[in-house]
């Protein structure tokens, strides 16, 4: 390190015996100074020697300035931990160092294996806490080891004494994350808290829906008869008049509200004894007086409790099996059709039937046919018929039954060369009854049953029977 005279002159060096040089009319902060040289390369790192056992602690000496930066050395084998030793006696603070220049960072070295952990020693007392030193310059953070095993858990030493908290260091890498401990055994319950104070009453919840209206109960018994009200007092005892001759019984007049009983009065004297006089007819019964006014009606008495559920009562007799109700649904049903080109070949003309002479599906021998156009419907009910024809000309077709044309099931078209479509329901009044579908007597026009109409395939003409009741 260079140090320079007061006036900033020349430095003036002189030569000692050891080769070291003494600054004249300079300022130093060591005894010694010299010229700092370049800094030759880094030097191999020479293997890590066993760790030997701790020593006491040496008084803290005076920091002194920092030299340049070492390449970092191959983490050697992790030896076993030795005893700590006991702590010596805290050595006064030395004055703190100016700090020097930070050399150039050297290259890291690589990383070597870690070792396995030694067994962890017994902790010793803790000793008294030096005082904390100049922080020096962080130096580079070195590549993370492999983490090693963990070791097993020394017995728990005593608490030494609480030291005074140093300087925070640089953070230091992470480490991965050791395996989860254990769960401990659950501690024992804690006592019961005192009970808290009672908190303050809520405010009244909304009012719900009525319940429904339960049944009425029983009507309770008779409740006992009211005390008696205390007897009035007894008026005097008026004078005894002399008897009147025995009016006519007039008529009775309405009957008024019974007044209180009043106090029984004292016994009159006894009058003298009169000659019983001859009794006189009997008077005529007076008409009975108008009825009075009905009273008003005492308050409801208060709903009784409900009584227990009776006993069942027993299964009544199965009642007679009504008449057979009337038939529902689809009885029977059968369709016929016809192709054209081949079937109907020739012009359907006034007066004549169009011809249906395949069979499709059919429920069976209810519904037949007698010939290529007519119809058997075996029994009497009544039936829905459908038909479609395709034909070439205007004109109309009809249901005839029996050879009589059902005039109500006439269909047509004016125009174009869409099918014609019928529906309707007959109803027959005799067994076998004939059903047809007729180009109408009388119209003027034969129809054509045109064939492949609208495309190339033979088109159809269906004849569908179904019998409802």
């Amino acid at each position: 390190m260079l140090y320079h005279d007061k006036k900033y002159k020349k430095i003036n060096l002189q030569k000692k015996s050891n080769k070291k040089y003494r600054c004249n009319s300079c300022t130093p902060v060591t005894e010694y100074c010299g010229i700092t040289g370049a800094t030759g390369p880094a030097g191999p790192t020479g293997a890590t020697g066993a760790a030997g056992p701790v020593g006491p602690t040496g008084a803290t000496g005076a920091t002194g300035a920092a030299g340049a930066a070492g390449p970092a050395g191959a983490t050697g084998p992790i030896g076993p931990a030795g005893a700590t030793g006991a702590a010596g006696p805290e050595g006064p603070a030395g004055a703190t160092g100016a700090t020097g220049a930070a050399g150039p960072e050297g290259p890291a070295g690589a990383t070597g294996a870690t070792g396995a952990a030694g067994p962890a020693g017994a902790t010793g007392a803790g000793g008294a806490t030096g005082a904390a030193g100049a922080t020096g310059p962080e130096g580079p953070a070195g590549a993370t080891g492999a983490t090693g095993a963990a070791g097993a858990t020394g017995a728990t030493g005593a608490t030494g004494a609480a030291g005074a908290t140093g300087a925070a260091g640089p953070a230091g890498v992470t480490g991965a994350a050791g395996p989860a401990g254990a769960t401990g055994p659950a501690g024992a319950t804690g006592a019961t808290g005192a009970t808290g104070a009672t908190g303050p009453i809520g405010p009244a919840g909304a009012t719900g829906p009525a319940g429904v209206t339960g049944a009425a109960g029983a009507t309770g018994a008779a409740g006992p008869a009211g005390a008696t009200g205390a007897t009035g007092a007894a008026g005097p005892a008026g004078a005894t008049g002399a008897a009147g001759p025995a009016g006519a019984t007039g008529a009775a007049g309405p009957a008024g509200a019974t007044g209180a009983t009043g106090a029984a009065g004292p016994a009159g004297a006894t009058g003298a004894k009169e000659a019983a006089g001859q009794e006189g007819p009997a008077g005529a019964t007076g008409s009975a007086g108008p009825a009075g006014a009905t009273g008003a009606a005492g308050p409801a008495g208060a709903t009784g409790a409900t009584g227990s559920a009776g006993p069942a009562g027993a299964t009544g007799a199965t009642g007679p099996v009504g008449p057979p109700g009337a038939q529902g649904g689809i009885v029977s049903f059968a369709d016929f059709f016809a192709l054209m080109p081949s079937d109907n070949p020739e012009p359907i003309v006034p007066g004549t039937d169009v011809s249906f002479p395949q069979d499709g599906p059919t429920s069976g021998a209810a519904i037949t046919r007698t010939s290529l156009s007519n119809f058997n419907l075996a029994a009497v009910g009544t039936y829905q018929v459908l038909f479609q024809v395709s034909a070439s000309e205007t004109g109309q077709l009809l249901l005839t039954l029996n050879g009589s044309e059902l005039a109500y099931t006439a269909v047509g078209r004016a125009t174009g060369t869409t099918q014609i479509v019928g529906i309707a329901l007959i109803t027959t009044t005799v067994v076998n009854s004939i059903l047809t579908v007729r180009n109408p007597a009388g119209d003027a026009i034969a129809l054509t049953i045109t064939p492949q109409a609208g495309g190339t395939r033979p088109v159809s003409a269906h004849l569908v029977i179904t019998q409802l009741s």
